[in-house]
């Protein structure tokens, strides 16, 4: 995909692109916003959950008339952010099948319907796939990305799967529909919960420079709220610059950031034209970044060298135009320590 083209524009042109680290342990939500995401699970783990459904645009359009214009247009901002939702322009992700506990082997599947209910079956290529899916807990940690199959006859998608963490998760699936009048992305997302010791993960502060697979990567630059700004990722590995980054969904550096508190997804690529076979780069990626509030973001950023895929995790602070870092009583994210 050509990163300069589409960075970031997901839903309602609102952009979010963030620059991943690479090889802290998992980066998490702060304590507190587990603890609000825990208490509005069901207590049996093992059973899928249907989450927060967003109503329409229209019916956040028509405030009433004590209603304030601020307060409408932040309802209808909150709108547009991806991942929040169940549904979101008649589409609806379906609950989700999966094993209900650590260590049981089995498969994991779901299907997307279209307002009337019907299965949807065409699904246009991004990203070099028709679907991107993501698993995350929700302290942000046990983080995948992969690629499910479609029955074309029944509308499933489904993968073999096994849990290896008890917890609850995030599902989120990535999509772009094939039809006339589709919008640019579709992010939906269920909640599953995993039976199993719950293990919490040890604490980690922010980082801006990590370590994964022997690659060393640092982030130069920050993110701010409602402007733009440069993100460049540098890789090494024993101290000398990585020149061997190889092309992976169609770029370079492959990016998911979910923002603390709601989870608000977002996917992107690095800036450029989309490589072609056989091309290499490095050290450095490039990423623009925008992010809609100030806050906690967790930025999981995918790279390929020698045929095998890395995936790095961040936790940075988006500043507001001020340079001001927001206030909070947990300074620090937690992390599994993987």
């Amino acid at each position: 995909m050509n990163g300069a083209g589409r960075l970031g524009v997901y839903v309602a042109g609102l952009v979010v692109a963030f620059a991943g680290a690479f090889g802290v342990a998992a980066v998490v939500v702060p304590d507190s916003v587990v603890s609000d995401w825990e208490g509005e699970a069901p207590a049996h783990a093992g059973r899928e959950q249907d989450g927060t459904d967003e109503k329409p645009a229209a019916a956040h359009g028509e405030a009433d008339a004590n209603e304030r214009p601020a307060e409408a247009h932040d309802a209808a901002a909150a709108v547009t952010l991806p991942g929040v939702s169940l549904s979101a322009y008649g589409y609806v992700l379906s609950p989700v099948s999966a094993p209900t506990s650590v260590g049981e082997a089995g498969e994991l599947s779901f299907r997307i319907a279209d307002a009337q209910g019907a299965p949807l079956t065409a699904y246009e290529n991004s990203h070099q796939k028709d679907l991107h899916l993501i698993v995350v807990r929700t302290d942000g940690s046990e983080y995948r990305h992969v690629h499910p199959t479609l029955d074309d006859h029944t509308g499933v998608w489904s993968l073999p799967w096994e849990w290896t963490a008890a917890g609850s998760y995030r599902v989120y699936a990535d999509f772009v529909p094939a039809v006339a009048d589709a919008p640019d992305k579709v992010t939906l997302t269920r909640t599953i919960d995993v039976a199993g010791e719950l293990i919490p993960a040890p604490v980690t502060a922010l980082n801006t420079a990590a370590e994964v697979d022997g690659f060393q990567v640092t982030l130069d630059g920050s993110v701010s709220a409602g402007s733009a700004s440069k993100l460049t990722l540098s890789v090494s590995r024993e101290g000398e610059p990585v020149t061997e980054l190889e092309p992976y969904l169609g770029a370079f550096g492959h990016l998911v950031a979910l923002r603390g508190g709601d989870l608000a997804y977002l996917h992107v690529h690095a800036e450029g034209n989309e490589p072609e076979p056989g091309d290499t780069a490095g050290p450095e990626i490039t990423f623009f970044a925008e992010a809609p509030t100030v806050g906690r973001y967790l930025l999981y950023l995918d790279f390929k060298v020698d045929g095998q895929v890395h995936t790095a995790e961040f936790a940075v602070n988006a500043t507001n135009h001020n340079g001001e870092e927001p206030t909070e009583s947990h300074g620090e994210t937690s992390s599994n320590g993987h």
